[in-house]
């Protein structure tokens, strides 16, 4: 005789309210779970959001993505935002060399519609930063770059500048293209880079398909994405979103459930998502829910330094360029997504890897980089300062250091139904918006099947 009675829904608790906690909790519920998602914050987006600065909504640093984050596509689509953080037609990006004796020079690092790695040739060959002798020997290692594979775990033991330098590139070759790319996607220098994150960046960034590093990035800011069009989206799906509710335990229940409690409330789960930082993780996980739960521990951190300038004039007439031969290492106009209003433009300079300047007092900051910008932009020389302030994310990603591979976990855990997500887990990727979202994916796809519901995973051609 057949059962044709409904099958009960399930309950889900996802913790934690940043890009991979909204797609667990996009994903359980869109599977017909019963979906809470708990996070401590008043807001979501974890650490790519908004604030109010008087009249201006400031990102709290720059994020950009690329055509190959098709996780993070999907995410934009899944909360109807994709033309709000559109993608150039074609890479093209500005490069100011303000470290020759003969004075500034403008290049720019550009592809074509060629198949790879020819869309690259021509605007390595007219990249007016190396010599040709340096050019050559970038086409040799992007060449070696690719029959690399990221997942190797031999990889990781390895930093990128000593591969590079085994691959004939000098140092002006590193700075004024490897690390150019290399720190704003790694937060790291080369030294303190792991080649296996830095082959995925490359390889699948800049030898995967010819349009997989074109940039995109949010023209409204990231707290109307991030939050505002993400809660939307959670409230449709069914989700009921709890802000300012902080899980203060998670333990076992006899019949093998979940009770996660806040200072609120205990809700009983099937299954839990832990989308909180590593740190979180270890004080939140219960015993035995991983073999080594102190490698959690030696995850270490980078910081991310965001300097932002506000002119009585327009001084800059590109969205962005990136910076070499100068502290400076990536400008962005936020004049429209900040709502300035009247005469004047809004930068923001984004500095990664900082760990020597993030504690710097603005005093400080402020003689070190106006001074560079004038240098960088003559026509900020005599413009008036509206504002100057600095926001700092020491946290903003996990450090991808040489041996990291082996202290991040995988989504699921020993203990069934408690998975893990974060851009600090096992995704294969660094700490990107990009890795945030799959990190959710994977750990709502682990949830579903452990239930019974393997899920249609829609980043399977991503994967």
């Amino acid at each position: 005789m057949n059962d044709d009675s409904p099958r009960p829904v399930a309950v889900a608790v996802v913790v934690g309210g940043g890009l991979a906690g909204v797609t667990a909790a996009l994903r359980l519920a869109d599977a017909g779970l019963d979906v809470t998602l708990l996070e401590g914050r008043p807001r979501l987006g974890g650490l790519a959001f908004s604030f109010q600065r008087g009249d201006l909504t400031v990102d709290n640093g720059q994020h950009v993505y690329l055509r190959c984050c098709t996780g993070y596509r999907w995410f934009l689509d899944r909360i109807d935002a994709t033309g709000l953080a559109p993608i150039q037609d074609r890479l093209d990006v500005p490069v100011l060399d303000v470290g020759r004796a003969a004075g500034p020079r403008l290049g720019r690092l550009r592809r074509t519609g060629l198949p790879v790695p020819l869309h690259l040739a021509g605007g390595l060959a007219a990249y007016p930063h190396l010599s040709l002798a340096e050019k050559a020997s970038v086409g040799r290692a992007a060449l070696a770059l690719g029959r690399l594979d990221p997942a190797d775990p031999e990889l990781d033991r390895v930093d990128f500048a000593t591969w590079l330098r085994g691959h004939g590139q000098s140092e002006r070759t590193i700075e004024a293209l490897w690390d150019l790319v290399g720190v704003a996607t790694l937060n790291a220098t080369a030294p303190n880079a792991s080649m296996a994150l830095a082959a995925k960046v490359f390889k699948t960034g800049l030898l995967s398909e010819p349009g997989a590093a074109d940039i995109g990035w949010a023209t409204v800011p990231l707290g109307e994405l991030h939050d505002t069009l993400a809660r939307k989206a959670l409230d449709t799906a069914g989700v009921r979103t709890e802000l300012r509710a902080k899980a203060g335990s998670l333990t076992r229940t006899e019949d093998g459930r979940w009770n996660v409690e806040t200072a609120g409330e205990r809700i009983t789960a099937d299954t839990v998502v832990l989308a909180v930082p590593q740190t979180e993780t270890h004080d939140l996980l219960p015993e035995g829910a991983l073999d080594e739960p102190d490698l959690l521990l030696d995850i270490e951190n980078a910081p991310i330094l965001n300097v932002h300038v506000i002119y009585d004039r327009k001084v800059l007439r590109r969205p962005f360029f990136a910076a070499i031969g100068s502290p400076v290492q990536w400008v962005f106009d936020r004049t429209h997504s900040s709502g300035l209003t009247g005469p004047g433009q809004y930068l923001a300079v984004s500095q990664s890897a900082a760990q020597d300047e993030i504690d710097l007092p603005v005093a400080e900051l402020r003689s070190r980089y106006l001074p560079e910008l004038e240098r960088l932009l003559p026509a900020a020389r005599g413009a008036g300062i509206r504002d100057f302030f600095v926001t700092r994310e020491r946290t903003a990603t996990f450090a991808p250091a040489p041996g990291v591979g082996r202290l991040r976990p995988g989504p699921r855990t020993r203990l069934p139904g408690l998975q893990l997500a974060g851009a600090w887990t096992d995704t294969g990727w660094p700490a990107t918006m990009e890795g945030a979202v799959r990190s959710g994916a994977g750990a709502a796809d682990a949830a579903l099947h452990d239930l019974g519901r393997p899920p249609g995973h829609p980043l399977q051609e991503a994967a």
